[in-house]
């Protein structure tokens, strides 16, 4: 199917689903995109035992229980922000195959986390592992811990930059959605990594010459950012560049942020967006919602 312009945002009755319907709701309307809320259900295999048919009855219960969690999610999102325009789909089978299925036609979608099976199993749950790794569109990730309230739907986008290929599409996601929800957008790039090591290995400690490295760092930022600004000129950049970790620099500008955006297969730091230990570790710490930005196939 063509894709088309509507969010997609998981429900499993969770309070991390919970919280992710609120953030997608006010993403919605800001890009004045529908929200559609998802979820399945399955029968337990072992009703299916020596060929044993489930009775309709029991179908019919688990629709039911699914449409109440449905119900529940849309009268948060109505909550939240009054003028979305919400639907619902509900499914019979995987969660995983609906959620990638939907993904091909979806501008987003998004999913609560907290660390723990199903749906909410965002590092270890073989759900969200999957639709992280093979969406065909962005996933936001919500943990239950993220702030979602009246002041956090302002805040500005947070954007890590590394010159990858994939950092670029995600560079393009931020200003975007930036320019969406009228909200600055700050750049975050660290220079921290093997190859500034290397570069550095036969200078002086002196201040001064980590000054030099620093201001060329400022304006290599500030050249893959050029492009993007020219294209969305309402949105405001504020430059983060340091000499940190990763992680903690990215967490830190994220802060009161209404969106995180990483790409999934970048150079350094974002390499391997599951197993690489910075992508893992902002993905259990970071302080908001996080798109995850993937290649193309």
């Amino acid at each position: 199917m063509p894709r088309q312009n509507i969010i997609v945002c998981a429900i499993d009755g969770s309070e991390a689903s919970k919280t992710a319907v609120k953030w997608a709701a006010n993403t919605a309307v800001k890009r004045g995109e529908p929200l559609r809320l998802v979820s399945s259900y399955s029968m337990p295999q072992f009703l299916y035992a020596e060929g044993m048919v489930p009775p309709q009855e029991l179908y019919d219960d688990l629709e039911a229980e699914t449409l109440e969690k449905i119900n529940e999610a849309k009268e948060i999102a109505l909550a939240f922000a009054p003028s979305v325009d919400v639907s619902h789909q509900i499914e019979e089978g995987s969660p995983i195959d609906m959620l990638l299925d939907l993904s091909e036609q979806a501008t987003m979608v998004v999913m609560g986390s907290r660390g723990l099976g199903g749906l909410s199993g965002m590092v270890m749950g073989s759900v969200s592992a999957a639709v992280v790794s093979h969406a065909s569109c962005p996933v936001v990730v919500v943990r239950e811990d993220n702030l979602v309230t009246e002041e956090t739907k302002y805040g500005p986008v947070v954007i890590g930059v590394d010159g990858s290929d994939v950092s670029e599409k995600a560079t393009e996601y931020a200003f975007r959605e930036a320019d969406a929800r009228g909200a600055e957008l700050i750049a975050v790039h660290t220079w921290m990594d093997m190859q500034v090591q290397a570069s550095l290995a036969g200078l002086s400690a002196a201040q001064n010459k980590w000054q030099v490295v620093e201001d060329e760092q400022k304006a290599l930022l500030g050249h893959r950012l050029a492009k993007y600004s020219e294209k969305y000129p309402d949105v405001q950049v504020k430059k983060v560049v340091t000499r940190d970790r990763p992680v903690r620099a990215i967490s830190d500008a994220s802060e009161g942020a209404q969106l995180l955006v990483v790409g999934s297969h970048g150079r350094g730091g974002f390499k391997g967006m599951l197993l690489g230990s910075t992508s893992r570790a902002l993905l259990q710490a970071a302080p908001c919602p996080m798109m995850v930005v993937r290649p193309e196939s």
